[in-house]
Parts: C-alpha cells; sequence; structure tokens
C-alpha cells in the first residue's frame, strides 16, 4: 500500500471500522435498546453513541497529531504545516460533534417535544447551564471552537505548544461523564477514564499524522520520524493499559462478569489494544532499522499501519459502545447514604489507629503514573550515563527514588485516605507537599541528567532535551525561579488557599484535589530549587540572602500555624463538622492539632533547608580557598608579591612625602 493512496484511505479505514464495530457493539450489548419509560427514539439511541465516536476520533487527530509533530517535526516545513492543518480539521469535527454529544444527551434525558417556542430553548438553555452534563458537553464545545481558531492562527513552536496544552485539557471535562457518577468508586473511575481518553488520543492522533504527513516527508527523515512516534505511542499503550485496566477493574466487580455483554465489548477493545501494541513492538524491533537501510521495507510497514488504522476502529468504536453498555454489577451507593458518603461519595473509614497508617491505601492512579514515569525515565538517563561510562552520584538517584515514593503514599496511602475527615491529616499531607516532597526531588537534579542524558537533536526538531532546557530558559521560568517570586507563591499561596474557597473546591471537587497537590508541589519545588538546587536557574541569591530569605519564609509559616490553632470557628464547618464521625478528636480539636502540625511538625523540613544552605555556602568557601591555593601555586603566588610589593611602595612614597 503506497502512502498517497494510504493518506485517503487510511481515515476511511479508520472511521469504518469504528462503525461497523459501534454497531455491532450496540446491538450485541443492547447499549441502544429502547428504554421502557421516556424513551427518545431511534435516532437519539443511534445518533448518541456516534456522535461521541466523532468526539473521540477527532479529539485523537486533534490532540495526537499536535504532540506528535511537536516532537517529530520542525516548524516552517511543510509537514508540520500539514499536522496544524489536520489538527486544526480535527477541531472543526470536534466542535460539532461535542455540540452534536450535548444536544442529543438533552433529548436523551428529558426526551421534549422539539419546536421552535420559547419553552424548548428554555429547557434546553437550563440543561445546558444547570446541569453537570450540560455544562461539561457546553464548556467542550466552546473549547473546540476556540481550537478550530487557535490551530488557524498558529505556526510557531510555542504557540503550537500552548494550543496543544489546551487541546489535552478540553478533553478533561469528557472524562468526568459516564455511567460512574453513581458509583462508589466514582473519582478513581473518573481520573482512569481521563487517563485513558487523553492517552488513546495522542497515540491514535500519531498514526494519523504518519498517514497524513508522509507524503510532504523527506523520505531520509520517515525513519526518525517513525522512531520518534514510536517511542511516545510506547508511553501512551502503557498509560492505556493502566487505565483501562484501572477502569475495567471498577466496572468488573467479579470474574463471572468477563460473561456479560460488557465483558465481551470489552475483550474486543483488549484483543485490538493487545494487537496494536504487539504491531509496535514489531515495527520498533524489525522495520524502523530495515527502513534506515533499505527501501524495500517501506511497503510492508505502510501496510502494517493501515492494519493499525483497522484495529484502532476496532478499539474505538468499541470504546464508544461501552459508554452506552452499563457494567454488570456496579457499585451503588447505598440508598440512604451516611453524611460522610453524601460529602465525599465513600462510607466513613475506622477509626486511625497506628496500624492503619500502614495498613490504609486508596492510590491515587494520576500521581501514582507520574511517579511511575518519572522513576522510570530517570534510572534510564542514569543507565544511559553509566552505559557511556559517566558517573552520577548515588545520593541524588536515592533522593529522587525517594521522594516519588514518598509521593506515592501521600497521595495513595493514609493521608489520602483520611485526609477528607480531619483536618490535622490534610495538613500532613500540605506539609510533605509542599516542603518535604520538593526538597527530595529537587535534591536528585532532574534537569541536570536530562540535558546530560538525553541526546541533542541536530536536526531543527526538539526532543525531550530541547523542550526542557526551553521550558528552563523560558521567560516564565526566569520569573517563577525569581527567589523573591518563589518565596511569595510559596507563603501567600498558603494564606490564599486556606482563607478562600480553594480550600472548599479542593475537598468537594476531585479534580480541586488534584489541582492542589500540583500547586503546592510546582510551588514548594520552586522555593526549594531557588535555594539548594543545582539544577540551572537565571539567578540565585549569595548564600546569606538565601538564609535570610529563609528565616523570613520560617517566621510568616509558623505564625500561619499559629493563626490556625487561634481560630475560634471551624474552617469549612459545613464539611469537616458535618461528617459524622463518632472517633477521634472533635473537628475543632482536630484543626487546632492541624495548626500545630503547620507550626511545629512543619518546620523541620525548613529546617533541613537551612541546614543544607548553609553545608553549601561552606563547601563554596572551601572551593573558593582551594581554587586561590592552586592559582597561587601555578604563578608562584605572583598575585601576593605584586600585592606585598604595591604596598612598599606606597609606604616608601608617604616617607618621602614628609621629608
Amino acid at each position: 500500500m503506497t502512502p498517497r493512496f494510504l493518506r485517503v484511505a487510511g481515515p476511511a479505514i479508520l472511521v469504518g471500522v469504528a462503525l461497523i464495530a459501534l454497531v455491532g457493539a450496540l446491538w450485541f450489548g443492547g447499549g441502544a435498546a429502547p428504554i421502557p419509560l421516556g424513551d427518545a427514539g431511534p435516532a437519539v439511541r443511534w445518533g448518541l453513541p456516534v456522535a461521541k465516536l466523532v468526539v473521540n476520533l477527532a479529539a485523537a487527530g486533534m490532540v495526537g497529531v499536535l504532540v506528535t509533530a511537536l516532537f517529530t517535526l520542525r516548524t516552517g516545513e511543510r509537514a508540520f504545516d500539514v499536522a496544524v492543518d489536520t489538527a486544526s480539521i480535527s477541531a472543526t469535527l470536534f466542535t460539532v460533534a461535542a455540540g452534536a454529544t450535548g444536544f442529543l444527551t438533552f433529548l436523551s434525558v428529558f426526551n421534549p417535544t422539539i419546536d421552535a417556542g420559547p419553552q424548548f430553548g428554555s429547557q434546553l438553555g437550563r440543561f445546558l447551564v444547570e446541569l453537570e452534563v450540560g455544562r461539561t458537553w457546553l464548556i467542550t464545545t466552546v473549547a473546540g471552537a476556540a481550537l478550530t481558531v487557535l490551530t488557524f492562527a498558529v505556526r510557531s513552536w510555542t504557540g503550537t505548544l500552548l494550543v496543544a496544552l489546551v487541546a489535552v485539557a478540553s478533553l478533561v471535562p469528557m472524562g468526568t461523564q459516564g455511567h460512574t457518577g453513581d458509583d462508589a468508586f466514582h473519582h478513581e473511575a473518573m481520573m482512569a477514564l481521563i487517563l485513558h481518553i487523553i492517552a488513546a488520543a495522542v497515540w491514535l492522533g500519531g498514526l494519523l499524522l504518519l498517514v497524513v504527513a508522509r507524503p510532504v516527508l523527506d523520505r531520509r527523515r520517515i525513519p526518525d520520524v517513525v522512531a520518534r512516534y514510536s517511542s511516545i505511542a510506547l508511553g501512551a499503550f502503557v498509560l492505556v493499559a493502566v487505565s483501562g485496566t484501572v477502569r475495567a477493574a471498577i466496572g468488573l466487580q467479579q470474574w463471572s462478569d468477563l460473561l456479560s455483554p460488557y465483558g465481551a465489548i470489552l475483550a474486543v477493545k483488549v484483543a485490538a489494544l493487545c494487537g496494536l501494541g504487539l504491531f509496535g513492538a514489531w515495527y520498533r524491533a524489525r522495520l524502523i532499522g530495515r527502513m534506515r537501510t533499505s527501501d524495500q521495507a517501506s511497503r510492508p510497514f505502510w501496510t502494517l499501519i493501515a492494519l493499525e488504522l483497522a484495529l484502532m476502529g476496532v478499539a474505538s468504536g468499541a470504546a464508544a459502545a461501552l459508554a452506552r453498555t452499563p457494567p454488570p454489577n456496579p457499585a451503588p451507593l447505598p440508598e440512604n447514604p451516611s453524611s460522610a458518603e453524601r460529602l465525599t461519595g465513600a462510607p466513613l473509614p475506622p477509626e486511625l489507629t497506628i496500624e492503619r497508617w500502614v495498613t490504609a491505601w486508596n492510590v491515587d492512579l494520576l500521581w501514582a503514573v507520574i511517579a511511575g514515569f518519572a522513576i522510570f525515565f530517570y534510572l534510564a538517563g542514569l543507565w544511559r550515563l553509566r552505559r557511556r561510562g559517566d558517573t552520577w552520584p548515588v545520593y541524588r538517584t536515592i533522593m529522587w527514588v525517594a521522594g516519588m515514593l514518598l509521593l506515592v503514599w501521600v497521595t495513595g496511602g493514609v493521608v489520602n485516605v483520611y485526609q477528607d475527615y480531619l483536618f490535622s491529616m490534610h495538613m500532613v499531607g500540605h506539609m510533605l507537599l509542599t516542603m518535604a516532597i520538593p526538597v527530595l526531588l529537587v535534591a536528585g537534579a532532574p534537569v541536570t541528567l536530562a540535558a546530560r542524558a538525553i541526546r541533542k537533536r541536530d536536526d531543527g526538531t526538539r526532543g525531550g532535551r530541547e523542550w526542557i532546557l526551553w521550558a528552563v530558559h523560558s521567560p516564565v521560568a526566569r520569573i517563577l525561579t525569581n527567589p523573591f517570586a518563589a518565596a511569595g507563591l510559596f507563603i501567600g499561596s498558603l494564606w490564599m488557599f486556606y482563607y478562600t474557597d480553594l480550600f472548599r473546591w479542593s475537598l468537594a471537587d476531585h479534580l480541586g484535589h488534584q489541582w492542589m497537590i500540583a500547586h503546592f508541589l510546582i510551588t514548594g519545588y520552586l522555593f526549594a530549587l531557588s535555594l539548594i538546587g543545582v539544577d540551572p536557574v537565571p539567578w540565585r541569591l549569595p548564600y546569606a540572602g538565601r538564609l535570610l530569605l529563609l528565616i523570613g519564609v520560617m517566621a510568616t509559616h509558623a505564625f500561619f500555624g499559629i493563626a490556625i490553632m487561634m481560630q475560634s470557628g471551624l474552617m469549612v464547618a459545613d464539611w469537616f463538622g458535618a461528617m459524622g464521625r463518632t472517633w477521634g478528636a472533635t473537628p475543632l480539636e482536630d484543626q487546632y492539632t492541624g495548626g500545630g502540625i503547620a507550626w511545629s511538625i512543619g518546620e523541620i523540613p525548613t529546617l533541613t533547608l537551612a541546614i543544607t544552605v548553609a553545608i553549601q555556602w561552606s563547601r563554596s568557601d572551601a572551593r573558593e580557598t582551594k581554587r586561590r591555593d592552586r592559582h597561587a601555586d601555578r604563578t608562584g603566588e605572583a598575585e601576593l608579591e605584586a600585592y606585598n610589593a604595591r604596598l612598599a611602595e606606597l609606604a616608601d612614597r608617604d616617607a618621602r612625602s614628609h621629608r
């Protein structure tokens, strides 16, 4: 199959197979069957999953194409323009399909009589504004429209990067929907679905980019582009597999559920994804190397791409059908939920004991995946350095791995289990996120390792090394890594978070909770980097200035803890005071304990920072002394002799002037 023919046939294969798989799975699983009451008709029952399928495919053409282009192509060339144009067309389809999905969802939920009267318009308006599912599709449609305009307007590195980030963010609202809202594992299912959607979009979109950009690419560059895409696809495959496994485990409560229609459709999707993984491993291990040395390998490679598109169609159609097929045995909330279950969606955990500090777990998939990838890439960089004979301090590796493991424990261990119910436990997590974990990660010097380990590109494209160094030297980084700006963010966000509705948002909304973790982790990292980091930053204070800045931050931080301890009222009283908790300290006493944690325990990492700065200062003085001694040895202390001669000359001049 020739590349030019595949450029036209490839999307047709993908869409055609996806539609066939969707229709077959809906028929088999009953996802488009009439409902007993309020059925909106076959046009809505079949049209809604088809519209969602188009949304998913267009999202891949929008997100995956942009992400892959940023790491495989260079701006200014024809292939990059083709990639952005493809993303723009996909964004247009995404907008139309998202709008259609929202409208069909409205018809499916309310089954109204369609007319041009004000009542129908008012009902549709309330659906789009007041109901969560309506707001989701309204936001998605507006985001798609904005991306349609932006992809037409940008062609630069920075502009395309920002558009790609917005495109990825536009997929997040879709992950909050599905038939998981009434499940006991709603948050876990939602995060798994968000990661699944994004990873699948990047994977499929990169494959589409290979198809549409191949005719305008220099044949000599094809192996490099394919090799770079295969690395992206490998990471996306791992993320799809992990998130899909978690989502399936939530939907299927027991092994016998695999024999249900839902389980059968899921098995088809898994088989398609496994086939894609095998194809990817095949051309990564065999065909890419042959393509560098022989043009005869191109034909079987593009035939393999056509087969991959077909399997992608099967997986996409099955995924869209699964969204309309109810799981066999969902885990619903009880009919009469407790106060804690109404607020958090989960039952109140048992009393916190010493044993549960080790045994209590509720892993946050997002941060477990981030930590897993971070440890893997760090060790891979270390392995590459060792293979070429370079050294890397062992303590840095230990610090990085320890920091990531601590992050997994904070976001998935006992802190995550109890932080919604105990303010004191929430404060433990906050202190570790903003003070302890960043100190460990900064000591790992990840930017320095990346700059040394990742291969530098010389063909005008940007890989991991180029993007990391670009971020480090960007104007935004110059501002954020300024010691005073970092300290202001570190201490200012502390007060702003707890004394505004941001705290309430982080408790009531899972996305707000994830924002809180990311925010405190980043601000803590920036502050620690400005004090003890070895990674490059535009400017650092002298060591004396760092200690003075740290003392000021310590004082403000201690005052924050004391302010919480002196609080007479309960913070977010309708949350911590309404849990119905019968064990442990009262909410107000627990809040007092949380303030004490912020004041006392929270200062331990700060003291560690002060000691580290002092040690670095001492070592810096020692290195400077050694440097001067070596210079004196090389020059025979010429500077000292010249200085003494100058003093003697001045003394003689003074003596003559007084005669």
